[in-house]
């Protein structure tokens, strides 16, 4: 298997240098939609985020509400360290599950993992990439995406 760390700002064109990749063969890993896939309802990581923050930020529906959520994290670090402590592991495991499924299915696989903040996170620590790749855009072109 082939890795890939593919990482930038936000706006940036992550995406489309995925979409890239993947329309040549590559198997395309997006954390962003990992950290939302393990809090569905029914995952771990959903009933330990109920366990720390309690019930409210649980929807009507048994989703996360994300917003409840987000008022108490982005107010305080230590519940954001919290909560991350929940949901990064999670999405680290489903991460390898399926790059050793991609690995199985093909040992020349090229993998491209999609992670924001990759250098931040010290995901570049826990994975030995072949190759990183950082997009960028000027400040004008990622305001115009948004």
């Amino acid at each position: 298997m082939y890795l890939i760390g593919l990482t930038g700002g936000i706006a940036s064109g992550k995406s489309v240098v995925a979409s890239r990749l993947a329309e040549h063969g590559a198997v395309h890993i997006d954390a962003d939609a990992l950290a939302r896939e393990v809090v569905e309802p029914g995952q771990p990581a959903l009933a330990e985020i109920e366990k720390h923050f309690g019930s409210d930020m649980i929807g009507a529906d048994g989703h996360l509400d994300r917003a409840a959520l987000a008022s108490v994290i982005f107010a305080d670090p230590e519940r954001r360290a919290v909560l991350n402590a929940i949901t990064h592991p999670a999405v680290k495991e489903r991460a390898r599950e399926l790059m050793d499924a991609a690995a199985a299915e093909n040992p020349h696989a090229v993998i491209v993992y999609d992670v924001p903040l990759l250098i931040e996170a010290r995901v570049d620590a826990e994975h030995e990439f072949d190759l990183i790749v950082v997009v960028n855009a000027n400040t004008q072109t990622r305001l115009a995406r948004l």
